[in-house]
């Protein structure tokens, strides 16, 4: 068994080029946390000269970052439509094998993926699987509950069976240390801070945000509508809450219920937003509150911190090792609802006390760079490698 550790023990990218074969649940035109790092993860693989060949749920582009992106059949599941059970098409091995991979990484195994798994097997290379979103807990959310043992016992028999398993917080490694999985490392998460960076705020974009009233003190929520999310709690919280707006910048399953929900309250939704658009919406608002309960770190955190925008958050999961509480930021026990309302009016009203989380959170972000990220990953290929030719 593998001990848990530091990023230093994954070594740093080497001059060896990799070819890497990569099997995902999810990819685009799909926007959530797994596709946004695998895009950065295929940019990364470029610029360093390593080989990559992406195996990805049809109705995507044919390339990324120059490597081919090969489509897998899938289904749509029948509790949450956003969620495609992927199964390799007939050529599928042909093409991995002809490719030659060193090792092959599953994103998220969960149908697909244990296809990439078995593959792998069968030309003796590596698996490395990256942990990423809670399913069994997500079950609940969908009327699913009964599967929850089920899912979290199928999780840690796949995962088990990988040479090396990543996962993005140190609190989620834990949890699957307790679940029964071994071999479990702590892949730390970064953004890209050359784009998600402070900046003057856009007074059009303020002005669309809080539909005209640039005045009101802003919160904002980025993410996909969804009901783990935690966005239909914040109407209760949050309103009647004098002088204040909220803007939601996403979409999802729940977004047409979820508009419904907020009819008659000064809230905007916007849809998706990306790039310099989204960078935007953050600089624009004036607080980030992110509620939801069931995530294995919260990218969009740490882009709020990045763009000096402060958050509150939902004191589970992941997210804690991005918002220190009363250091960068402010956590809240879900289980309480007055105590997010007692936060966002603090925020709203002692702006000194704003301007220091503002600050903290943008210092903390700035050393979370997506390219030490990724030098991480590719450390850890190298020691899924190693290990692999030492115990097979």
């Amino acid at each position: 068994m593998v001990a848990h550790g530091s990023p230093s023990e994954s070594q740093p990218d080497q001059p060896q080029r990799l070819r890497i074969g990569l099997f995902t649940e999810t990819f685009l035109p799909k926007i959530d946390g797994v596709v946004n790092i695998l895009q950065l993860l295929l940019r990364y693989l470029a610029s360093k000269g390593h080989e990559a060949i992406l195996f990805a749920p049809s109705g995507g582009p044919s390339e990324f970052a120059g490597f081919r992106v090969v489509p897998v059949n899938g289904i749509t599941a029948p509790y949450y439509t956003e969620l495609k059970f992927n199964f390799p098409r007939s050529d599928s091995f042909r093409t991995l094998r002809r490719f030659q991979p060193d090792l092959v990484h599953v994103l998220h195994p969960f149908v697909l993926g244990p296809f990439g798994m078995r593959m792998a097997r069968r030309l003796g290379v590596p698996v490395l699987a990256s942990y990423h979103t809670d399913i069994a807990r997500y079950a609940a959310f969908y009327g699913q509950g009964f599967l929850t043992g089920f899912l979290r016992r199928y999780a840690t028999y796949l995962h088990n069976r990988a040479t090396l398993t990543i996962c993005p917080s140190s609190v989620l490694r834990d949890d699957l240390r307790q679940q029964g999985i071994s071999r479990v490392r702590w892949w730390r998460r970064g953004i890209d801070t050359d784009l998600f960076s402070a900046g003057p705020v856009d007074p059009k974009v303020r002005e669309e945000l809080t539909q005209g009233h640039p005045e009101d003190f802003l919160v904002l929520n980025v993410g996909r509508h969804a009901p783990e999310k935690g966005l239909f709690e914040l109407r209760d919280r949050l309103f009647p809450m004098k002088g204040l707006r909220l803007a939601f910048v996403g979409d999802g399953p729940s977004h047409a219920e979820l508009r419904a929900w907020y009819a008659g309250t000064p809230t905007t939704f916007t849809g998706y937003r990306y790039g310099e658009d989204l960078v935007a919406a953050y600089r624009a608002a004036d607080l980030f509150v992110f509620p939801s309960t069931t995530e294995t770190f919260g990218l969009v955190a740490l882009e709020a911190m990045a763009c000096r925008l402060p958050v509150i958050a939902a004191r589970r999961g992941g997210i804690t090792d991005t918002v220190a509480h009363n250091r960068n930021g402010l956590l809240f026990d879900p289980d309480n609802p007055g105590e997010i309302r007692e936060q966002v009016r603090q925020m709203r009203d002692n702006r000194s006390l704003l301007q220091s989380f503002a600050e903290a959170g943008w210092q903390h972000a700035l050393r979370q760079d997506w390219h030490s990220t990724m030098d991480q990953l590719v450390g850890f290929y190298r020691m899924a490698l190693r290990q692999h030719r030492i115990f097979g």
